[in-house]
C-alpha cells in the first residue's frame, strides 16, 4: 500500500474572485503563499518519499514549498491538472450565470455545466490513472500530490464508490491547501482521515 496525501493548491486571486480556473495558470497570491508555508510546516515532520504536482503554477508553487523542508523537488505530472472548464475559464460565477444560464443551472445541480472542455469523468480517469502509477512506484511509502479540487473529488468518489457528481454533492468543502489522505493499492483508494 502507498499513502498519498492529496493536497489542493494555495489561494490565487482567481479563487478570491470566484473565477473558474480550469487549465488557466494564475499564480498563488500572498495568502496562497502563506497557506503553502503553513502546510509545509505542518508536514515537515512527516516522512515523504516524493512530492508530485500538477504543472499549473498554483499547484507547482505549493508543491515546491511543501517539498523544500524534505530536501525534495516537486515533480510535475501533466495528468494531475484541473478539469478543463472550456469557455467558462476566467469567468466569475456571476458572468457564467448571465452568459450561460442553462449550463450554470446544470452545474448547480452537480453535473458538468460547460458544453466544451472536459467531463468530470474524463478528468477523473486521467488523474486517478496517474495516481495509481505513482502509488505503484512508491509501494510502502508516503507521497504528496499537489493538485486541484477536481482530481481530489475524483479520489474521494473512487474511495466511496460513488459518482463525481455525488462526491460534489456530499462534500467536504475543499478549501485551499485542503489535505486528504488515501491508502492506494491496485487501483483501490481508501480514505485514511
Amino acid at each position: 500500500m502507498t499513502e498519498i496525501l492529496l493536497v489542493r493548491h494555495g489561494e490565487t486571486e482567481w479563487n478570491r474572485e470566484s473565477r473558474f480556473q480550469g487549465h488557466a495558470d494564475p499564480p498563488l497570491n500572498e495568502l496562497g503563499r502563506e497557506q503553502a508555508a503553513e502546510l509545509a510546516a505542518a508536514l515537515a515532520g512527516e516522512e515523504l518519499a516524493a512530492v508530485y504536482s500538477s504543472p499549473l503554477k498554483r499547484a507547482l508553487e505549493t508543491a515546491h514549498t511543501v517539498a523544500k523542508p524534505h530536501g525534495l523537488s516537486a515533480i510535475p505530472v501533466e495528468a494531475l491538472r484541473e478539469v478543463d472548464v472550456g469557455s467558462w475559464q476566467a469567468l466569475t460565477r456571476g458572468e457564467v450565470e448571465r452568459r450561460f444560464p442553462e449550463q450554470f443551472s446544470r452545474w448547480l445541480g452537480y453535473e458538468r455545466g460547460w458544453d466544451d472542455g472536459e467531463t468530470y469523468e474524463a478528468m477523473g480517469e486521467r488523474a486517478l490513472a496517474a495516481l495509481e502509477k505513482l502509488a505503484a512506484r512508491h509501494e510502502g511509502e508516503r507521497i504528496v500530490a499537489v493538485t486541484h479540487g477536481g482530481p481530489i473529488r475524483a479520489a474521494l468518489a473512487r474511495a466511496e464508490g460513488i459518482s463525481h457528481s455525488e462526491a460534489r454533492r456530499r462534500g467536504p468543502v475543499l478549501g485551499n491547501c485542503f489535505v486528504a489522505r488515501f491508502a492506494v493499492r491496485d487501483g483501490d483508494f481508501r480514505r485514511l482521515d
